[in-house]
């Protein structure tokens, strides 16, 4: 059972809820998750670097990788919502944090919400978390056994050496035949095109804590070159698996995540 909607004239009486009718003498029809349009599961990179830049203030125009993904997300719920289309949520790091069954009801949609806004405190109050998207992705495919749209938010900073897992894990996601949007949650300025001022930086981990001493310029080309090559080995990968990838800067918006999701449904019906 999902919810309660009123009654319309004509329709087959076989679901409506008698026992709802005798104490407010009025028609509802009950309706179950299996007659809503969409299944969709929203998966949330929770680990540190998700929460790069560090700002003394978040907003709109100055926001950092969780802020955007948890706003974008909370947006996508709405719309699942005002669609009825059923909806749940996982977070992931090194590990399964949280996971939600699908629902579609007002009080599921305030449950996810709460979620959502546990995200936004601030950095210096958090455990420090590593990524461990490989484990994880590989886990939440088992546990998603109907076919559904998966929307992951993810930087997707994952150990090198363990690339073709990675590749693999992703694929696993369509075993089922889920549809799969990967929104590559990323600060172009900063963490592709390394634009920092020409001075010294002391550069530190956020998930492991290791420090490193340099001058941006000494790498930056090097930097760039290895960075923009390993999002496009990720991007041909998501499309020889059929998967749509989205780099979704965080200085650009909600559009770049709203408008993907939009398509890809009118797709799928």
């Amino acid at each position: 059972f999902s919810e309660h909607r009123l009654y319309n004239d004509g329709e087959s009486t076989r679901n409506i809820d008698w026992k709802l009718f005798a104490r407010s003498d009025k028609l509802f029809v009950k309706r179950f998750e299996e007659e809503t349009n969409l299944r969709c599961r929203i998966l949330i990179d929770s680990s540190s670097s998700m929460y790069f830049p560090i700002l003394p203030k978040l907003d709109f125009d100055h926001p950092n990788k969780m802020w955007f993904s948890v706003y974008a997300a909370a947006a996508l719920v709405q719309l699942f919502r005002r669609q009825r289309d059923a909806f749940g949520l996982t977070l992931f790091s090194d590990q399964i944090q949280f996971n939600s069954p699908v629902r579609s009801t007002p009080k599921h949609q305030q449950m996810v919400f709460n979620e959502l806004e546990k995200l936004l405190e601030p950095y210096d109050q958090l455990v420090q978390k590593t990524t461990q998207v490989t484990s994880a992705l590989h886990e939440i495919a088992e546990s998603i056994h109907r076919r559904s749209l998966v929307i992951i938010f993810s930087d997707m900073f994952e150990d090198t050496a363990q690339k073709e897992e990675l590749f693999s894990a992703i694929q696993h996601l369509k075993h089922n035949k889920h549809e799969v949007i990967l929104f590559h949650v990323v600060d172009k300025k900063l963490e592709i095109d390394f634009e920092f001022e020409n001075r010294p930086y002391r550069f530190v981990d956020m998930e492991t804590g290791n420090e490193l001493k340099l001058h941006p310029n000494e790498i930056r080309t090097r930097y760039a070159e290895a960075m923009n090559k390993a999002h496009q080995e990720l991007k041909l990968k998501c499309s020889q698996f059929e998967i749509d990838y989205v780099e979704a800067d965080i200085a650009l918006g909600l559009h770049q995540v709203l408008l993907p999701y939009i398509l890809k449904r009118q797709k799928m019906h």
